[in-house]
């Protein structure tokens, strides 16, 4: 990138930049969302920045990872604490700033604080942003839960309810029903077509 100077001071360059596509997949714990947004990051034409979740927990001190600390955060795994809501904040405005510098965004979500959803709402109605809705049976959630050993046990089952309490979406996939590569296509083929569930939460808010 050039530096543009203007009066001895460097300047960045102002770039003109289209919108970048973003993609929020939103599941409980387990309900294959990674596996997902992995594999669109495979088929996906264009590069899709991974700004999930995972990624924003993982910057924080690791600490914060264990409790009593946790519990700030995510830890009682449908109320976020003072850090988590500050987190979360955070990284919803940085997936908005870095569309609009024209990268595209996929990020898996837990939106168990309908603050969240509010949020999104009012940040990305405008935008080329869809919700996808992961889901799965508690059954199947909970087999997987113990098969995992990255995985808390009764998360799952915590999220289960709240999870998709106050959401509406573009699309809505069952991950017991059709294999990942089923999901991807049907989410690329949702994605021809504009987005509307942001659009319509906001209309809830007024």
């Amino acid at each position: 990138m050039f530096l543009v100077k203007k009066t001895g001071v460097a300047r960045l360059p102002f770039l003109l930049v289209m919108n970048g596509t973003i993609l929020f997949l939103n599941g409980t714990s387990s309900s294959g969302k990674t596996s997902l947004l992995h594999r669109l990051q495979d088929e996906l034409p264009e590069p899709f920045l991974n700004l999930g979740i995972d990624r924003f927990i993982f910057m924080l001190p690791q600490r914060y990872l264990n409790r009593p600390l946790w519990d700030e955060v995510l830890g009682k795994a449908i109320h976020a604490g003072t850090a988590g809501m500050a987190l979360f904040s955070g990284m919803h405005h940085a997936i908005a700033a870095a569309a609009k510098r024209g990268n595209h965004v996929i990020a898996d979500h837990v939106f168990v604080e309908k603050a969240w959803v509010d949020e999104c709402a009012q940040l990305f109605s405008e935008m080329n942003a869809y919700l996808v809705g992961v889901h799965c049976p508690l059954h199947v959630l909970e087999q997987r839960e113990r098969h995992r050993k990255d995985r808390t046990l009764g998360q799952a089952r915590a999220q289960f309810d709240v999870v998709h309490k106050y959401t509406i979406y573009d699309l809505e996939l069952d991950t017991s029903l059709l294999t990942t590569q089923q999901c991807v296509e049907q989410i690329i083929e949702r994605l021809k077509d504009p987005p509307e569930a942001f659009k319509r939460l906001k209309t809830l808010l007024i």
